[in-house]
C-alpha cells in the first residue's frame, strides 16, 4: 500500500516538473512543485527534507530531456496540460497634467562627471517617453558649473549612452556657456531687490539663516548692492569672501528654502573656459533661468528635488514667468552597485577597473558590454512609472525582462568549466545534434560527430558526479559508464530515469579554450564547442551556465562577458 501511494505521488510529481519544464522553455522549477505536493498530499509534510529531495531529483531527470522529449512525454499523459494560457499585461505611463500635443518641452539635465550609470536611466528613460508620445521637444543639458567635478570626456559620452538607450535628443545646451544669462537676469533680481550681495562670514550667514535672522548685507541700498555686485563680477573678491543671494522668506518654515545662494566664486579653472570665469552659477540659479529659457512644460525629477524646486519657484515668480508643471518620483536605491563617477574614475586610474565599462560598475556601458538590452532597461522604468513612494532597485527583476528579450534569439552551445578529460571506448562512433533554439527548429542544430579516437571533455564537478555514481549523460551524445576508458553504454534517453543519470554538458578535442568575465571581477575559465565560432550574433546561452555576450573569438580563445542565468 505504501509503496503505491509513493508511486502516485512520484507520477504526480513527474506530472508536475513535466508541465512545469514544457511551459518554462524545458527547465522546470522544484520550487513550482513542492508547494503543490505538500498541499495535496498531507502525508507529505511529516517529511519535508524527503520530499524536497524527491521532487529535485525527478525535476532533475526532466531538465535533463529535450524538450522534444519533455512535450510528447507530457502529451501522452493529457495533452491539455501543455497549454498554457498566457496573461498579457500593458504598462503605461500615467498622462501628464496641461498638455499640449505637439507643444511639451522636457530635458535631461546630467552633470558631466562621467558617462550615465543605472540611476540616470530613469530620467532619461521617462522623459523620452512622455516627449514621444505627446511629440514634443526633449533637451539634453549639460549642468557643468562645478568645475572641480569635470570629465571633459563625459560630453561625448553621455549623448552616446543616449542614443544607446533609444532616446531621442532635439537640442543641446551647456551650461558653462550661458553664464552671461545667469549674470544678466542675477542683476536683475538685485535691481528689483529680490537679491543682494553678502561679504558675511560664511558661516555666520548660515546660522543666521537657521535661526530666521537676515544677515546686515541683505537690506542694503540697492545702488549699494549693484557697486557690490559689479565688483564681484569683476575679480574684486576672492573666493569665499562674497556671494550673490536670492531672497525668499527668511522666516520661511523649511529653513533649506529660506535665501539661496546664486553666485559663488570659484577660482578652479573650467575644463571648457579656463579661467575666463569667476563667478559661479549655483544649480538652483541657473536650472531656473535655463528652464524658463528653453520653454521647459514640464520637468521629471526625484523628490530629492522638493526643496529645490521651492527654491526656483522664487525666481519664476520674481521674474513674472510661467512655471512648468513639476513631476517628482520617489528616491531609488540600488543596492550592490558601484555607481560614483569619482570612485569608477580613481579605480580606472589605479588599474583596477579596466575603464568605464567594467563590468563591476553601474554604468550604462557596463550594462551594455554584458548583453542587457536598452528595451529592458525601458521596460523597467516604465513598468515602475512615476511614483513618490521610495524603491529598491530588483537586478532580478530587469534580468527577467532581459531574458524574456535575448532567450528566444541566443543560441545555446556547451562550455565546459576546469575540464577533465575522459576517453572512451566501446563503441564505433560518436553521433549526436542539438537545436540551437529549444523552441524553434527552423533555427537549425548543431551536429556533433566526435571523430576517433573518442575523446571528451566534461567539468570537474561533473566528473566528480560520474565518479560517485558510476553512469553519466553526455548530453544530446550518449550515456557512459565509469572507468578508464569510460564505456559507451547506449543512447538511451529513457536511462536518465531508470538509472537516475545526470545528463552534462561537454566538448571534444576540436574545442576552443574560453573565458567568461564575471560581474564580480572574476574571470571562469574552460572549453567551449567549436561551432561557436561560426556564432553570428553576440549573445549566446551557455547551457546549464547562463547567457553570455561573445566579446572576441578566434581558433585560439573566445573572450564572453557574463549577462546573467
Amino acid at each position: 500500500m505504501v509503496r503505491n501511494i509513493m508511486s502516485a505521488i512520484e507520477d504526480e510529481i513527474r506530472k508536475l516538473a513535466l508541465q512545469n519544464a514544457v511551459q518554462f522553455k524545458g527547465q522546470a522549477n522544484p520550487k513550482a512543485i513542492i508547494g503543490k505536493i505538500l498541499g495535496t498530499h498531507p502525508e507529505c509534510r511529516s517529511d519535508v527534507p524527503g520530499t524536497t529531495e524527491l521532487i529535485n531529483k525527478i525535476v532533475g531527470d526532466v531538465n535533463a530531456m529535450s524538450p522534444e522529449a519533455q512535450k510528447a512525454e507530457l502529451d501522452s499523459i493529457d495533452p491539455s496540460l501543455a497549454k498554457k494560457e498566457k496573461k498579457v499585461r500593458t504598462y503605461e505611463l500615467a498622462d501628464l497634467k496641461n498638455v499640449e500635443q505637439g507643444k511639451t518641452v522636457m530635458r535631461i539635465a546630467p552633470g558631466p562627471s562621467g558617462p550615465l550609470h543605472i540611476g540616470h536611466t530613469r530620467v532619461s528613460v521617462l522623459n523620452d517617453e512622455y516627449t514621444k508620445r505627446y511629440e514634443g521637444k526633449l533637451i539634453l543639458r549639460f549642468e557643468d558649473t562645478n568645475p572641480e567635478k569635470i570629465d571633459p570626456d563625459a560630453y561625448d559620452m553621455i549623448p552616446e549612452d543616449l542614443d544607446w538607450l533609444g532616446v531621442k535628443i532635439h537640442e543641446k545646451y551647456i551650461q558653462s556657456e550661458r553664464f552671461e544669462l545667469y549674470y544678466d537676469i542675477t542683476r536683475k533680481l538685485i535691481e528689483q531687490g529680490n537679491a543682494y550681495v553678502c561679504t558675511c562670514d560664511p558661516e555666520d550667514w548660515r546660522a543666521k539663516k537657521e535661526k530666521k535672522q537676515a544677515c546686515p548685507c541683505r537690506d542694503l541700498p540697492v545702488n549699494e548692492q549693484m557697486e557690490r555686485y559689479d565688483k564681484l563680477l569683476s575679480g574684486g573678491y576672492a573666493p569665499g569672501e562674497a556671494i550673490a543671494v536670492v531672497k525668499t522668506d527668511i522666516a520661511h518654515p523649511n529653513p533649506a528654502v529660506r535665501d539661496f545662494v546664486a553666485l559663488r566664486l570659484v577660482d578652479t579653472p573650467h575644463p571648457r573656459t579656463g579661467s575666463k570665469y569667476q563667478a559661479y552659477p549655483m544649480m538652483n540659479l541657473s536650472v531656473a533661468v535655463d528652464d524658463h529659457l528653453m520653454g521647459m512644460t514640464h520637468v521629471i525629477r526625484g523628490k530629492d528635488h522638493l526643496n529645490n524646486t521651492e527654491r526656483q519657484k522664487y525666481v519664476f515668480g520674481y521674474m513674472g514667468w510661467k512655471m512648468p508643471e513639476y513631476l517628482h518620483y520617489g528616491l531609488v536605491n540600488i543596492p550592490d552597485t558601484v555607481l560614483k563617477t569619482s570612485l569608477i574614475k580613481q579605480s580606472i586610474r589605479a588599474g583596477e577597473y579596466s575603464g568605464w565599462d567594467d563590468v563591476r560598475t553601474g554604468t550604462v556601458r557596463a550594462l551594455a558590454r554584458r548583453g542587457i538590452k536598452p528595451e529592458a532597461v525601458r521596460r523597467y522604468w516604465v513598468e515602475s512609472g512615476i511614483k513618490s513612494v521610495d524603491i529598491e532597485f530588483s537586478w532580478d527583476n530587469l534580468y527577467g525582462m532581459n531574458r524574456s528579450i535575448i532567450d528566444p534569439v541566443s543560441h545555446r552551445y556547451f562550455f565546459v568549466e576546469d575540464p577533465v578529460r575522459y576517453d572512451i571506448s566501446g563503441t564505433s562512433e560518436l553521433k549526436g545534434r542539438a537545436p540551437l533554439l529549444p523552441d524553434d527548429p527552423s533555427a537549425g542544430f548543431r551536429e556533433f560527430d566526435v571523430p576517433s579516437p573518442y575523446t571528451v571533455f566534461i567539468s570537474e564537478k561533473d566528473s566528480s558526479v560520474f565518479a560517485k555514481d558510476g553512469r553519466i549523460r553526455l548530453k544530446d551524445l550518449c550515456n557512459l559508464s565509469y572507468g578508464t576508458p569510460a564505456k559507451y553504454d547506449g543512447n538511451e534517453v529513457s536511462d536518465i530515469r531508470k538509472y537516475g543519470m545526470k545528463a552534462v554538458q561537454w566538448v571534444g578535442r576540436d574545442s576552443v579554450p574560453c573565458t567568461v568575465a564575471m560581474p564580480d571581477g572574476n574571470v571562469v575559465k574552460g572549453l567551449v564547442e567549436s561551432s561557436l565560432l561560426g556564432e553570428k550574433g553576440d549573445s549566446v546561452q551557455f547551457e546549464r551556465f547562463g547567457f553570455v555576450r561573445i566579446e572576441e573569438k578566434d581558433a585560439d580563445h573566445v573572450g564572453c562577458v557574463f549577462t546573467h542565468d
